[in-house]
């Protein structure tokens, strides 16, 4: 029963934390343009995370090394300094994106400006943070997060086309701007196969101290978690796609998609709406917060843990302060959250390759893994994790010049 506990836990946390303000404004945009036609590219990133977050977690579970830890203590600190400072700046971008987005939620639920919201958010992410234990930030957001959920219910409720989304799951040509589509496409999958996720996926099971004995569990988060918590998204999507066809509402924007729900939902639509898209938004910027300390301190080789007093590892804490501190500034300049957005969904793609590339030496290093290394499925998929995150980093910046 603990175990099913765990599993349940697990699940809820990858349902709860899924959907944030890159995935709710890609799928925005990308469903009013395309209505279906990119449900294939968050199949396919999703399907990649899962074999992302299967190999790190077990990774930290036999060996007890983060994917950080193992990449500078086999190639190097001269080495892990270049994705550092990559991934660096690319969870500084996420997280400006993620407390504007945050902070927009509040404004559209009061009427007050988001410059206003933008310090109090980072102010209450800062606090969760110095106050609470990983498990109790990442099981109550989680479950906060369930309300995400309100999407699905939406898009069962309106009925989609089976037909269309069949085929919006196969890869197909554009009736129309190609390079708008490319551009979707690419930020899609930057939000979705996002190099955080790997490396707070494997510092969190230091964190809960995994052990060889919890893979099987592990495996079951993996698929599961993650095909549970893009469900959300890809409802978005429909939802969007749904009322687009039937009742010509625009959804090219938070503002203008805050009335989606209230199709199904009637005036609670709009709050779910809100909630959602604030839930959503600071269980991101809580795990892009540790991030960039868990990063850090692990390439430092400094003491780290979110379950760590503050006084225990104050470097670790002054990181995640200084994070916060530095990412309140572009919505402070009142830059557009959706737009930083996807810029640095652009700029996630161009570090992409730095985190997963080492994984294929990694996951095949028995010294580490013993008897727990990649099999040829697990090395088919990273070789194409690869690949596919090296075809994206040489599209991103060209994409993103044609596509706005």
């Amino acid at each position: 029963m603990k175990n099913l506990t765990k599993v349940a836990l697990g699940i809820l946390t990858s349902v709860g934390g899924y959907l944030e303000v890159g995935s709710m404004g890609t799928a925005l945009q990308a469903g009013a343009a395309y209505r279906f036609q990119l449900l294939w590219a968050i199949a396919a990133g999703t399907i990649c995370i899962a074999f992302l977050t299967e190999m790190t977690g077990r990774l930290a579970a036999v060996s007890h090394h983060t994917v950080v830890d193992a990449m500078r203590k086999h190639f190097g600190f001269r080495f892990q300094v270049w994705p550092l400072a990559a991934q660096i700046i690319v969870d500084l971008f996420v997280l400006s994106s993620e407390i504007g987005g945050a902070s927009l939620a509040l404004e559209l639920a009061t009427g007050i400006s988001i410059r206003v919201w933008v310090v109090p958010v980072a102010l209450g992410i800062w606090l969760l943070l110095w106050l609470g234990s990983f498990g109790t930030i990442e099981h109550s957001i989680a479950v906060l997060g369930l309300v995400t959920l309100s999407f699905v219910v939406a898009a069962w409720w309106l009925g989609p086309p089976w037909r269309d989304v069949a085929r919006g799951l196969v890869p197909s040509r554009p009736a129309q701007d190609p390079a708008q589509y490319a551009y979707f496409a690419v930020g899609i999958l930057g939000a979705t196969v996002s190099p955080y996720l790997v490396t707070f996926y494997s510092s969190g099971a230091i964190e809960e101290k995994w052990k060889t004995k919890d893979l099987m569990q592990h495996r079951i988060v993996s698929a599961h978690g993650m095909s549970f918590g893009s469900c959300s998204w890809m409802a978005i999507l429909f939802v969007v796609g749904i009322v687009i066809a039937r009742r010509g509402i625009l959804a090219g924007s938070h503002q203008d998609a805050a009335g989606l729900l209230t199709v199904v939902f009637g005036r609670w639509g709009f709050w779910l709406f809100c909630a959602s898209l604030f839930i959503g938004c600071v269980g991101a910027a809580l795990e892009l917060a540790l991030d960039v300390s868990y990063i850090t301190a692990q390439t430092f080789g400094w003491t780290w843990g979110e379950n760590e007093k503050p006084a225990e590892g104050a470097r670790f804490s002054l990181v995640y302060t200084a994070a916060l501190a530095l990412a309140t500034i572009p919505s402070l300049l009142g830059i557009d959250p959706l737009k930083l957005t996807m810029c640095s969904m652009a700029l996630t793609v161009l570090a992409l390759p730095l985190v997963t590339a080492p994984l294929i030496v990694l996951m095949n290093d028995r010294r580490l893994l013993h008897t727990h290394t990649n099999g040829w499925a697990s090395n088919c998929a990273v070789i194409a994790i690869v690949a596919l995150s090296f075809v994206l980093a040489v599209l991103a910046i060209p994409v993103q010049l044609m596509g706005t």
